[in-house]
């Protein structure tokens, strides 16, 4: 060690002279932070009823009077303006904020009673998921702080409007590990919609371990090409060349991390172990070729399309199979501030039949019952249109007082509705659902207690639900 640009800030105050430092650091950040045994899972509090997730996020926030909260009485109201007595003077988007009027805008599509259940849903555009009713836990009282896009996903899917913090996946990982060793714990894909007219950018943000080990970050394949880039040899370069010089590589940060003691060492040996591995296991992976015809035709026609959401939910289905802890699916253009009428079909005919494909596919395989599917976006929509407005054609505002979620699977309850909202889908009458409750109730599921479940940083015993109150819903349980 030559030069004090090679010491890190830790390993200076946990050294030598420094052993006070050290000591008050170690008390600040505990241990895990200083060290190796942070990459170890910490193993749920008591027995999960979800072994692995796949969580397929509507990038946008889908208009939920348009899918599955039905206000039959707004087509009454059509282009009459939103009640002051409604709004109560809440926050608006600079969007809509300056208009004159706030015209209700009735959702055009037809709605009816599915399944044992008679759950209300847009059986129009989503015929398939109706077939599902009865295998659905419907939220209708999802709510949220955030009112734009950015502070909302980074909210829904870290538990925190400022971004850098672990997401669910991450935690999920750090807590449950892996159960196969040949491919990540947690993965993301990014499933291309049919129109994309108005698309909301995401980035590697959003599946980042936060200060987590970076060992749980999620891992993005692509829908084209190589899945992972990088991950194949170099032409000319053998498996045993490449073995060889990982073993090397491994060595010499072994050293390294003696010398310095930094975590993340660990976490790029483990990444150059996993990429080895990899090599192997993702080309069998994304071979679809093996899947039997009935399979294809149960997904779609868009099924052996690279990219497309049928492609993507089998993708999710052969990862869940092969022991990934947790999925990530992006399906983004929710995001409707003009033309519902002629988006919301594009949109829902990508998702309908594979979302019903992907919970018969578990089923039919009894992986159901231990995988938790969850459905929905970062907010909801107003009821009154934005900009112009005719029968046809109308646009929809973000809306964080309100929105629609569901889940299956994996310990939710089936055929339930839970939380309702007033005539006009703008404010909860009963039964809110935060999304602190909404996280906390899936951490439930995977077999932890939100309030125990914490990562020692910066001086306090960070939780996916933060510090605020948060609840876990029992009628949301099976």
């Amino acid at each position: 060690m030559n030069t004090i640009d090679e010491i890190t800030r830790r390993r200076f105050l946990t050294s030598g002279k420094n052993l006070v430092g050290g000591a008050a650091l170690m008390s600040m950040l505990g241990q895990s932070a200083i060290g190796s045994p942070a990459a170890q899972p910490v193993g749920p509090h008591f027995a999960p009823k979800a072994k692995r997730v796949i969580y397929l996020h509507m990038v946008g926030g889908p208009a939920q009077m348009d899918l599955f909260d039905y206000k039959p009485a707004m087509q009454e109201m059509y282009d009459k303006d939103l009640p002051d007595s409604i709004r109560k003077g809440q926050r608006l988007t600079t969007m809509t904020s300056g208009q004159a009027r706030f015209p209700i805008a009735p959702s055009r599509f037809k709605f009816s009673q599915a399944g044992e259940c008679g759950m209300w849903m847009n059986t129009e555009l989503l015929p398939w998921m109706a077939k599902k009713a009865d295998d659905i836990c419907l939220m209708r009282s999802l709510n949220t702080e955030a009112i734009n896009h950015e502070p909302a996903i980074a909210a829904m899917q870290t538990g925190n409007q400022v971004t850098g913090r672990p997401c669910l996946g991450s935690w999920a990982s750090y807590g449950l590990g892996t159960m196969n060793e040949n491919l990540p714990s947690f993965v993301v894909l990014v499933a291309v919609p049919s129109n994309r007219e108005q698309e909301q950018a995401i980035s590697s943000r959003l599946w980042s371990s936060g200060y987590l080990p970076g060992q749980f970050a999620g891992v993005s394949f692509r829908s084209k090409g190589d899945p992972i880039l990088y991950i194949n040899n170099p032409p000319g370069v053998p498996d045993a060349l490449r073995k060889k010089s990982i073993d090397g590589l491994n060595r010499l940060n072994e050293i390294n991390y003696g010398a310095l003691g930094d975590p993340e060492i660990q976490t790029r040996i483990q990444q150059y172990e996993m990429a080895f591995r990899m090599q192997a296991s993702v080309p069998e992976l994304t071979d679809m070729s093996s899947e039997p015809k009935h399979i294809f035709d149960l997904y779609g026609e868009d099924v052996q399309k690279p990219g497309s959401f049928a492609n993507t939910a089998l993708m999710a289905r052969r990862l869940a199979e092969r022991g990934v802890r947790f999925i990530q699916v992006y399906h983004n253009n929710w995001d409707h501030h003009s033309n519902v009428g002629g988006r919301m079909p594009d949109q829902c005919k990508d998702v309908d039949q594979p979302c019903y494909a992907l919970l018969e596919d578990l089923e039919q395989r009894g992986m159901l019952d231990e995988t938790l599917v969850i459905w929905g976006g970062e907010f909801g929509r107003t009821i009154y249109s934005q900009g112009s407005l005719s029968k046809t054609n109308y646009g929809r505002d973000h809306h964080p007082r309100c929105f629609s979620m569901w889940m299956a699977g994996g310990g939710a309850k089936p055929g339930t509705v839970y939380g309702e909202t007033d005539d006009f889908s703008y404010n909860i009458v009963r039964d809110p659902l935060h999304i602190r409750d909404f996280h906390a109730t899936v951490l439930h599921l995977l077999g932890f207690d939100h309030e125990q479940f914490s990562y020692k940083f910066q001086g306090l015993n960070q939780k996916l639900t933060g510090v605020l109150p948060a609840h876990v819903v029992k009628d949301l349980l099976a």
